[in-house]
C-alpha cells in the first residue's frame, strides 16, 4: 500500500475532495472516487464522500493498493498530440516508448499517458491496450492512432482488415537497393532458430507486402519511402533485411548500429524507421483524413551527416 499525504493550500480552498485530489495527482477521477468509498481517502483521519469541501489546513491523506500487473494506471507524461476528437486521437509517439504495458515495460507507455489525458478511451482492448487498433515499436517514432470509443474502434479495425489505411513510413536503410522502386512479397512468420523473432524463413509464414521508393542514396546508405499493404510483426525491418538492407540501428534484424561515412563514424542510438503518415477515413462522420509527423531530430541529423 502506498500512501500519499496532500495539505490543503489557499488555492484550493473549498474544492470537492476528489477534485482537490485529481488537481494533486495523475489519479483519474473515477479511481479517486473509488478510493473515498473504500475508505482509502481520509481528511483529518476521517472519512469523507467525493463532495466534502476541503478548507486550508486540511491533512488529506490517500492510500493506493499495489497494482497487479494487469492494471492500467494513468501517469502525467507529455504527449504530442497532431489531432484529437470525441471519436479518437492522433499522437506522434516519439521513439524510446513502448505503446502499451508488457513485460519489462509496465509503466511511462503511451496508453499511461493517454489515460491521464483521456480519461475515457475504448474499452475494446482493455485493460491494457484500450482502444489501440495498430502499434508501432518502442524505437519506431511517428503516427499512431487510438480509438476513444468503441464505435470508432471497430470501425478502424475494419478499415486495417480491408486495407484501406494508407501507412507510409521513412526508412533509412544499409547500402544500395537494386531498385529504385521495388516490391517485397516474402511472408513472415516466426523464426526457426529465435521463436522471439520474425522471419522469412519459417514454416508457417503469412502473406507480406512491402513497397518502397528510394528517395535518396548515400552510397553507403539509402533513405526509402516505404509503405506496408499488410501489418504483419515488425515486417518493414525483417522485409529490408532479408534483401541485405536493414534498418540502421536495428539491433535485432541487422545489427548495424554504426557507419562509416568518409573519415567519421555516425552511430544510431535506435532502428531508424519513422511513421510519417497515416491516411485514413474518419471513423464516424467517413471524411478522408491524412496526419502527418515531421521526421524526428535524430534521423534528420543522421541524414545530414550522410549527406555530407
Amino acid at each position: 500500500m502506498r500512501k500519499i499525504i496532500y495539505e490543503v493550500t489557499p488555492g484550493s480552498r473549498a474544492k470537492r475532495l476528489d477534485a482537490f485530489i485529481s488537481s494533486q495527482s495523475n489519479l483519474t477521477r473515477s479511481y479517486i472516487q473509488k478510493l473515498i468509498r473504500e475508505g482509502l481517502v481520509l481528511v483529518n483521519s476521517s472519512r469523507e464522500k467525493n463532495s466534502h469541501k476541503v478548507q486550508i489546513g486540511d491533512t488529506v491523506e490517500v492510500c493506493i493498493p499495489e497494482q497487479p500487473e494487469h492494471t492500467l494506471l494513468p501517469e502525467n507524461i507529455p504527449l504530442n498530440v497532431i489531432w484529437e476528437d470525441e471519436h479518437i486521437i492522433v499522437i506522434n509517439k516519439p521513439p524510446d516508448m513502448v505503446v502499451y504495458p508488457a513485460a519489462g515495460n509496465r509503466s511511462h507507455t503511451l496508453m499511461n499517458g493517454l489515460l491521464s489525458r483521456c480519461r475515457l478511451l475504448a474499452s475494446a482492448g482493455a485493460p491494457l491496450r484500450p482502444g489501440v487498433v495498430h502499434r508501432l515499436d518502442k524505437d519506431t517514432s511517428g503516427v499512431i492512432v487510438i480509438a476513444k470509443t468503441d464505435t470508432s474502434y471497430y470501425n478502424l479495425a475494419e478499415q486495417f482488415k480491408d486495407r484501406t489505411i494508407e501507412k507510409t513510413y521513412l526508412a533509412l536503410l544499409y547500402g544500395s537497393l537494386k531498385k529504385e522502386n521495388g516490391e517485397i512479397t516474402a511472408p513472415i512468420g516466426r523464426s526457426l532458430s529465435d521463436r522471439k523473432k520474425m522471419s522469412t524463413r519459417t514454416r508457417s509464414g503469412k502473406k507480406a507486402v512491402t513497397r518502397y521508393r528510394v528517395i535518396q542514396a548515400y552510397g553507403s546508405a539509402s533513405l526509402a519511402e516505404v509503405r506496408i499493404i499488410t501489418g504483419r510483426t515488425h515486417q518493414i525491418r525483417v522485409h529490408f533485411s532479408s534483401i541485405g538492407n536493414p534498418v540502421l540501428g536495428d539491433r535485432v534484424y541487422g545489427k548495424k548500429t554504426s557507419l562509416q561515412s568518409g573519415s567519421k563514424t555516425i552511430k544510431f542510438s535506435r532502428q531508424m524507421l519513422h511513421a510519417q503518415s497515416l491516411k485514413l477515413s474518419h471513423p464516424v462522420h467517413n471524411e478522408p483524413m491524412e496526419f502527418i509527423a515531421p521526421v524526428p531530430e535524430d534521423m534528420e541529423k543522421v541524414m545530414l551527416e550522410l549527406g555530407s
